[in-house]
């Protein structure tokens, strides 16, 4: 069992999709932590998924919530507070881009793409974080998926717009939740085979570069990921709030 006990604490992980996922790691961390999980899914395709992989642990709730419809969100906190009662800890790692958006020219970004990147993948943690704080009286630990924006990378695109806006309301919501004993977060990897990835051009020069600059001189992995969001989630990051945590083997210091 990892060095922390999370027994008796709840936690919701939106953005599972499959074995792949990054919440996939995180959630098989906080299950091996003890923590009560439950799972949002955003139709019935990854339903299925999901239910599949969550199987051996026996019942845990699944819930649907396509978070570009308002009223999902609403009912599934909901949802939440009636199975649960409170919540201590959140998992958002949901992103989205149109396909045609990713690669090609930035300035060729539609204003269709731009709206459905920056709804999907960065203005959904806002509403998440507020119904989540609700159910957190005792305080608790939000974290989401960033990816390192102090730099560009060519065919990220529009991701990386929504990255950078993402990243901004970390810092905002940590101030205005932190009286309430609330914890907002991100995590920074560095680039891991996800079904997301796939749909950036230029991920496998990406992924190479990492490996031949990073201090560590190699990929992160998704274990490692999972583990740094154990520890934020925790209480051992109890003074933790509005950080960007890189877990990219060192890349984010490099000027070359």
């Amino acid at each position: 069992m990892l060095p922390i006990n999370l027994e008796g604490q709840n936690c919701v992980i939106f953005g599972v999709a499959n074995q792949r996922s990054i919440a996939w790691a995180i959630a098989q961390a906080l299950h091996e932590a003890g923590a009560n999980l439950a799972f949002t899914y955003q139709n019935q395709r990854l339903q299925e998924n999901v239910a599949r992989l969550v199987e051996p642990w026996g019942e845990a709730p699944l819930i649907e919530c396509d978070v570009s419809e308002d009223e999902h969100i609403v009912r599934t906190f909901g949802e939440l507070k009636e199975r649960f009662g409170s919540l201590s800890m959140v998992v958002h790692s949901i992103g989205f881009a149109p396909r045609e958006n990713l690669g090609g020219n930035f300035y060729d970004t539609s204003r269709q793409g731009f709206r459905t990147t920056l709804e999907v993948s960065a203005y959904s943690l806002i509403p998440i974080a507020k119904h989540a704080a609700e159910l957190m009286p005792e305080g608790g630990s939000i974290i989401t998926l960033t990816f390192g924006l102090q730099q560009i990378y060519p065919g990220y695109n529009i991701m990386g717009t929504a990255k950078a806006a993402l990243e901004h309301e970390v810092r905002h919501l940590a101030v205005e939740l932190g009286p309430k004993g609330v914890r907002v977060n991100a995590l920074s990897p560095g680039p891991l085979d996800t079904l997301a990835a796939r749909g950036v051009h230029g991920f496998v020069d990406m992924k190479h570069l990492h490996a031949e600059r990073s201090p560590l001189r190699r990929n992160v992995t998704h274990e490692e990921v999972a583990k740094a969001a154990v520890f934020l989630l925790s209480d051992l990051a109890s003074g933790i709030t509005g950080t960007i945590l890189p877990v990219d083997g060192g890349y984010h210091i490099m000027g070359v």
